[in-house]
């Protein structure tokens, strides 16, 4: 029984631990450098502010709680991570998005549950960076589709849109 389940738990732990990309900190700091000080605050949204960011997001917000990372250098914010967790096909990839001076600097793939292969590239992330927190990105308009990962995707670029709305109604101007 022994020698049939340590060969199982090492297959789950290793299968479990390969989904995670890289911490949302160390994102954070790979994007804002080594001697920011960075801090994560959760957030709870009113009824009112759930209703106002999902109007302004133009898609359908799974939850009321999300994760914000604030950089600072000294008392001087740098910039923001927003955490999104979204549902890909039947299991949740989260993306990191880094926002500061009212622009997506970039995106960041910090935990991926599905298939590797609907894994997006490094190359079709890009395609996010430097883009204003006031223009929403839409698939197949701003962002081209990924062959075979039309579904991760559309859930990356909903999600953006999501980030953009939570920075611009509570983060913007702090």
């Amino acid at each position: 029984m022994q020698k049939i389940l340590l060969p199982l738990i090492f297959i789950l732990f290793n299968s479990l631990h390969a989904q995670v990309l890289i911490s949302p900190l160390d994102a954070m700091h790979e994007h804002y450098g080594q001697t920011a000080t960075i801090s994560k605050k959760n957030i709870l949204l009113s009824r009112t502010k759930h209703t106002k960011i999902q109007t302004n997001a133009q898609t359908k917000l799974d939850t009321k709680i999300y994760r914000i990372f604030t950089a600072k250098q000294g008392t001087k914010i740098l910039g923001y991570g927003i955490l999104i967790n979204r549902k890909v096909r039947s299991q949740n990839a989260v993306v990191l998005y880094v926002i500061a001076d009212n622009i997506l600097k970039d995106i960041e793939i910090i935990a991926f549950n599905e298939t590797h292969e609907y894994l997006p590239s490094k190359k079709w992330n890009v395609q996010f960076q430097n883009r204003p927190t006031d223009k929403l990105l839409r698939l197949k308009k701003e962002i081209p589709s990924i062959s075979g990962a039309t579904m991760s995707a559309r859930s990356i670029t909903d999600a953006s849109r999501i980030a953009f709305a939570i920075y611009n109604e509570l983060l913007k101007g702090n």
